[in-house]
C-alpha cells in the first residue's frame, strides 16, 4: 500500500512542476519579463532544435560517418537552394530530386 502511495505523490509532483513552469507565464502575464538578452537568444532555439535534430541523420549512414552520402547531397543542394532562392518550394524538390535520383538512379 506504501509504495503505490509514494508513486502518486511522484505523479502529483511531476504534474505540479510541469503546471507551474509552463503555467507561470500565462498567469503571470506581463509581469514576467525575459531579459532581452534572453528574448533574442530564444530567436534562435526552433532552429538550433531542427538543426540537432537533422544534422546527425544527414551525417550517418548506417551508424557511420559517410561524406559521400545521398542524404548529406540532398541536404547540402537543398541549403544551396534556399540561399540562392525566395520559393519555399524550390529548395523541396531539389533536395528529394537528388535524393530520389541519388538512391534509385544510381543505386546508392
Amino acid at each position: 500500500m506504501i509504495e503505490g502511495m509514494w508513486l502518486w505523490i511522484t505523479l502529483a509532483l511531476i504534474a505540479s512542476t510541469t503546471l507551474i513552469t509552463r503555467g507561470s507565464f500565462l498567469l503571470l502575464g506581463e509581469g514576467a519579463r525575459l531579459p532581452s538578452a534572453l528574448q533574442r537568444a530564444l530567436r534562435y532555439a526552433p532552429a538550433a532544435a531542427l538543426s540537432a535534430l537533422i544534422v546527425p541523420d544527414m551525417l550517418l549512414d548506417a551508424g557511420a560517418f559517410d561524406p559521400i552520402n545521398p542524404k548529406l547531397a540532398a541536404g547540402v543542394a537543398a541549403f544551396v537552394v534556399t540561399t540562392r532562392s525566395r520559393n519555399p518550394w524550390l529548395p523541396f524538390i531539389a533536395g528529394m530530386g537528388l535524393l530520389l535520383l541519388m538512391r534509385k538512379g544510381l543505386g546508392w
